[in-house]
């Protein structure tokens, strides 16, 4: 899987001719999920050292929780479905690793849900159960740090594959 890394550098990619502006942008997508988790887990851990309100933190946790959920779904059903199979049939070398990827997608699915289950049941003992609120927000800080483990490997380990397979081939361009 690293036979066009080697090739293609990860700190040569931005001065490279076949660096197009989708690409670019694909990988902005990239960090906007990352940053996107950074802020959850933050947010989580200021409300649990009790330097975040509670109502501003469960806005907060719905809006970035819900906006990264529904983003990181959005963004791999496309990779799956069109930009995987475009890059297996420019270089199909790399099948196996584009498979690992797909497979990694639908382990986040079940990461997704986990952090949207927990999220949602913090979120209504707001009026059930207050006192079970903290509790909860223990769980979404767990679920969050998932997430943001797991992100910061696959996303990575897309890039590497990825933009290497764009560049050797002038795709996006």
């Amino acid at each position: 899987m690293t036979a066009l890394l080697r090739e293609y550098p990860r700190d040569t990619w931005p001065d490279h001719p076949n660096f197009a502006a989708s690409i670019a942008k694909w990988m902005g997508a990239h960090a906007t999920f990352r940053a996107l988790g950074e802020v959850i887990v933050e947010d989580t851990e200021r409300f649990l050292e009790k330097e975040m309100e509670q109502d501003l933190y469960l806005h907060r946790i719905g809006r970035h929780g819900n906006a990264l959920v529904h983003s990181l779904h959005g963004h791999h059903t496309w990779e799956d479905r069109k930009f995987f199979p475009e890059l297996e049939a420019a270089d199909p070398r790399f099948t196996a690793g584009l498979e690992m990827l797909e497979g990694d997608h639908l382990g986040l699915d079940g990461v997704l849900d986990s952090f949207t289950r927990a999220g949602n049941r913090m979120i209504q003992l707001e009026v059930l159960d207050p006192t079970q609120l903290r509790d909860e927000a223990g769980k979404v800080l767990g679920e969050a740090r998932t997430i943001r483990r797991f992100l910061d490997r696959h996303l990575a380990d897309e890039e590497d594959l990825a933009v290497p397979i764009l560049l050797h081939h002038r795709l996006r361009g």
